[in-house]
C-alpha cells in the first residue's frame, strides 16, 4: 500500500474509466449486431447503451478492477454478458452466421475504438495540443489504444466464456463444432484461469499485441 501515490491512484482511476467505456461499447456492439440480425432482446433491456451502469457485473466490473488498482497489479475486468435470442433472427440469417456475427461484434468494436483513440492521439501530437508526456489527454488516448487492443485480442481467444469460443463453435464445419463444445464447454473457465495465472496466455498474446500496438503508434511517425 505504500506505493499508492496520488499519481498511481490517478492513473488507476483513469484506466478504470477507460475500461468502463470500452466494456460498454463492447457489450453494446453485441446487442446492436443482434438487433441488426432481427433480435431486439438487448435493445428492449436497455443494453445497447454507453451507460456503464447497465453493463456492470459486480465482480468483473467493480470488485476485480478496483482491487487491482489498490494492489498494484495489471487491470482486468469484464462486464455482464449481453443477452440475445437467436430464435428471433431474421429468416435470411442462419443460426451459424448470426451467432458468429453477434459474438465477433464485441472484439471488432474494441479494434475500432483502438483506431479511434489512435486518430485522437495523432491529432493531439501532430497538432501540438499536448504539452509533455504527462498530459492527461495524451495518457487517456494511449490507455484507450492499449486497453482496447488487449480487450479485442483477449475476447477472441477461443475458450469459453470468451467471444472467441462462439466464433470457434459455430465457425467449425461439420461435427467439429459439437466436438469442440463437448471438450471446451465444461472445462473452458478452468482452462482460461490456468492460462491466465500461469502467464501462458500473455506469452501467446503478447507478441501479437505488441505488433498491433507498434503499428498503431507507428502512425505518429
Amino acid at each position: 500500500m505504500g506505493s499508492l501515490t496520488p499519481e498511481h491512484l490517478a492513473l488507476g482511476l483513469t484506466t478504470y474509466v477507460v475500461l468502463l467505456f470500452s466494456l460498454s461499447v463492447h457489450e453494446s456492439a453485441h446487442g446492436w449486431m443482434a438487433h441488426k440480425m432481427g433480435d431486439d432482446t438487448a435493445m428492449r433491456l436497455g443494453r445497447v447503451s454507453l451507460n456503464p451502469i447497465v453493463h456492470i457485473d459486480p465482480i468483473g466490473t467493480l470488485l476485480f478492477p478496483l482491487i487491482q488498482i489498490f494492489t498494484n497489479v495489471p487491470l482486468l475486468g469484464w462486464a455482464k454478458p449481453t443477452p440475445y435470442n437467436p430464435a428471433n433472427f431474421r429468416r435470411d440469417v442462419t443460426l451459424r452466421r448470426g451467432h458468429i456475427l453477434v459474438a465477433a461484434a464485441g472484439p471488432v468494436s474494441n479494434f475500432l475504438l483502438a483506431l479511434i483513440f489512435t486518430g485522437a492521439l495523432v491529432v493531439l501530437v501532430r497538432g501540438g495540443l499536448v504539452q509533455g508526456h504527462d498530459s492527461f489527454l495524451l495518457t487517456l488516448a494511449v490507455l484507450g489504444i492499449q486497453l482496447n487492443v488487449l480487450l479485442a485480442l483477449f475476447n477472441l481467444v477461443p475458450i469459453p466464456p470468451l467471444d472467441g469460443s462462439k466464433v470457434a463453435s459455430f465457425g467449425l464445419r461439420g461435427d467439429l463444432g459439437d466436438r469442440y463444445d463437448r471438450v471446451m464447454g465444461p472445462y473452458g473457465f478452468v482452462i482460461l484461469m490456468l492460462l491466465l495465472v500461469s502467464g501462458a496466455l500473455g506469452y501467446v498474446l503478447g507478441p501479437l499485441q505488441n505488433l498491433i500496438l507498434s503499428a498503431l503508434f507507428g502512425l505518429l511517425q
